[in-house]
């Protein structure tokens, strides 16, 4: 086995990029600016002149790494393609063997919800286990499916897009991906504001959070768990809606465990507690007692799993 490999995570404001041991200990860590300028067209140069420069920096032999793992905000396929990453301002191409060309290494690809569950399985919150379904809230909802320590891609690259399952017909505002009541716009960071919004306008109980000029997702989880009943019923709506998902989700993978990830699960109990009430009165029988975890490994996620792609 080689010794070393670089995980980079390709964000829209920032690539971060890592090199870790093989045996999945990260020994450095660093960032550099994500340059959009012409549709993205320095990206990957940027990022190929980062990894040099540090294997120059630490006297690495290419011999000793096995490559470099991406993981893209955008659809990626089984071949490494890109199909459209709008963060980006890429088009259709292959990421896989761009990068590989400029470096001279191996290079595997895929979406950074996917590789972020790699990640939480290898060596975070899903640990020892093979079959996982990660779930990430934050601006909005990600997820990744592992099966048997393989992530369910799908054909377009679209596999894991968990954030837009349909769960309200009768939603009359729009999600971000065109569709009406996917379940990002109940279970993210701005969908909790969102419905908390809409509880505030319409139901006259007292509330702390009438007193501040703008709501954020943190202040109605400590709202929450101060006893304040429009907080507390605006979480119930997130579990409710987040349980009944995982309930259908595991009827299709029957994973060992979910791991919820992302800013919002910095909510903690509280907010697994409001999931595990629905999903274990709405799974079905064989599924119910799957576990439920906190992800562990925050924004380095990506690059564990990045580089636990190139194990295989």
């Amino acid at each position: 086995m080689k010794k070393y490999g670089f995980g980079v995570d390709i964000g829209g404001t920032t690539c971060k990029l890592g090199l870790f041991e093989t045996t999945g200990e990260l020994k450095e860590k660093w960032e550099i600016k994500t340059n959009t300028a012409n549709h993205g067209a320095s990206i990957l140069d940027d990022v190929a002149k980062a990894v040099e420069a540090k294997i120059q920096e630490l006297g690495i032999s290419k011999e000793e790494i096995a490559g470099i793992g991406v993981g893209v905000p955008g659809p990626v396929d089984s071949a490494g393609v890109v199909h459209r990453c709008v963060n980006l301002g890429w088009d259709q191409f292959n990421v896989q063997d761009a990068l590989s060309e400029k470096c001279g290494m191996m290079v595997r690809a895929a979406n950074d919800a996917n590789v972020a569950a790699l990640g939480e399985m290898w060596q975070g919150g899903g640990k020892g286990h093979r079959n996982v379904v990660m779930i990430t809230l934050g601006t909005g909802v990600g997820g990744g499916i592992i099966v048997d320590g393989k992530v369910v891609a799908g054909f377009h690259g679209a596999g894991g897009e968990i954030g837009h399952i349909m769960m309200d017909e009768h939603e009359t505002d729009t999600c971000g991906c065109g569709k009406k009541g996917c379940l990002e716009q109940y279970a993210s960071a701005t969908g909790i504001v969102r419905m908390t919004k809409k509880l505030l306008a319409i139901d006259e109980r007292d509330s702390t959070l009438r007193n501040k000029d703008s709501v954020t997702a943190k202040d109605i989880f400590d709202a929450a768990k101060e006893g304040d009943a429009l907080a507390l019923e605006a979480v119930e709506v997130l579990g409710r809606m987040l349980g009944t998902a995982m309930a259908n989700i595991a009827c299709v993978s029957d994973p060992e465990i979910f791991v919820i990830g992302g800013g919002v699960s910095r909510a903690g109990k509280i907010l697994t507690d409001a999931i595990s009430r629905y999903y274990t009165e709405r799974s079905f029988h064989a599924c119910r007692d799957t576990k439920i975890a906190l992800a562990s490994l925050g924004n380095d996620a990506g690059m564990y799993g990045c580089v636990q792609m190139l194990l295989d």
